[in-house]
C-alpha cells in the first residue's frame, strides 16, 4: 500500500526533482513515436488544429498532456536524455519553444531549460492542482499544456523549465531551414564559432544525486538571439 501510495505521489508531483532517485528500468525507447499535429514550422503555419485534428494526428500521451494536462512518466520519454543540437517546438502548432543550447541535466527525468528560446512564445499562469502553487508553462499559439518552471536552476537564469517531451517535437540543425525554421540557424551558427555550445549546461548526473550544472559548462551570459519571425 505504501508503495502505491508513494508512486501516485511521484506521478501527481510531475517534474519535481528525484533527490537521487534512479531511473527505472525500461528504456526510453518504449515512449510513444513522437508525431506532430503539423507537417512544418513556416511562419503563418504556427496554428492550433482542431480537436477532431489533433486526436487523430497525436498519439494518446501528446493529447493528455497539450490538451488535459496530463503529465508523462519520467526517464521514461523521448528528450530527457536528448543532446543533440536544434529547436523544440510545440508538437501541435509548430511554434518554436526551447533550443538545445538552454538544455541542461537536471536529474528529474524530465527534458529541462534554463529559459525559452524567445519569452513570448510562452505564458505562465499559477497552478493550484496540489497542495502547494507551482507556476505552469504553456504555448503561447496554441495553448498547450508543456510543464512546470521553477526557480532551482542553474545559472544564467537560475530557472529549471521542466518540460514533457510529449508536448515537443524536436527539429535537428540540420533540417532546420527545410521545416521553416532558417531564422534560427545563426543561433547555432554564433555557437559553434564558439567553442560549440550546443551542449552548454548540459552535465551527468553524479551518482549519488541530482545533476548540478558546472560553472564550466553553463554561460555565464545570455546569448544575442536571432529577431524570431512575426507569428
Amino acid at each position: 500500500m505504501a508503495a502505491c501510495v508513494a508512486a501516485s505521489l511521484l506521478g501527481a508531483l510531475g517534474c519535481s526533482r528525484a533527490d537521487g532517485g534512479s531511473p527505472p528500468a525500461t528504456s526510453p525507447s518504449n515512449a510513444p513515436g513522437v508525431t506532430s499535429a503539423v507537417s512544418k514550422g513556416a511562419p503563418g503555419s504556427w496554428r492550433k488544429p482542431s480537436e477532431e485534428e489533433l486526436r487523430r494526428r497525436l498519439a494518446p500521451l501528446q493529447f493528455a498532456v497539450t490538451q488535459q494536462d496530463a503529465t508523462e512518466p519520467p526517464f521514461r520519454n523521448a528528450y530527457h536524455d536528448n543532446h543533440a543540437p536544434g529547436l523544440y517546438v510545440d508538437v501541435v502548432s509548430g511554434e518554436p519553444l526551447f533550443s538545445s543550447l538552454d538544455k541542461f541535466d537536471s536529474g528529474t527525468g524530465w527534458p529541462s531549460f534554463t529559459r525559452p528560446v524567445d519569452a513570448s512564445a510562452v505564458r505562465t499562469r499559477k497552478d493550484w492542482k496540489l497542495v502547494l502553487p507551482r507556476t505552469e508553462v504553456r504555448s503561447a499559439v496554441a495553448d498547450s499544456h508543456l510543464g512546470h518552471v521553477f526557480d532551482d536552476g542553474p545559472p544564467p537564469t537560475g530557472q529549471r523549465w521542466c518540460m514533457n517531451s510529449a508536448a515537443l517535437r524536436f527539429v535537428p540543425v540540420d533540417r532546420l531551414e527545410a521545416e521553416g525554421y532558417a531564422a534560427y540557424l545563426p543561433l547555432f551558427a554564433k555557437a559553434d564559432g564558439e567553442g560549440g555550445r550546443a551542449e552548454a549546461g548540459t552535465a551527468s548526473p553524479p551518482k549519488d544525486g541530482p545533476a548540478v550544472a558546472s560553472p564550466a559548462a553553463v554561460p555565464q551570459e545570455n546569448p544575442p538571439r536571432p529577431t524570431p519571425p512575426e507569428r
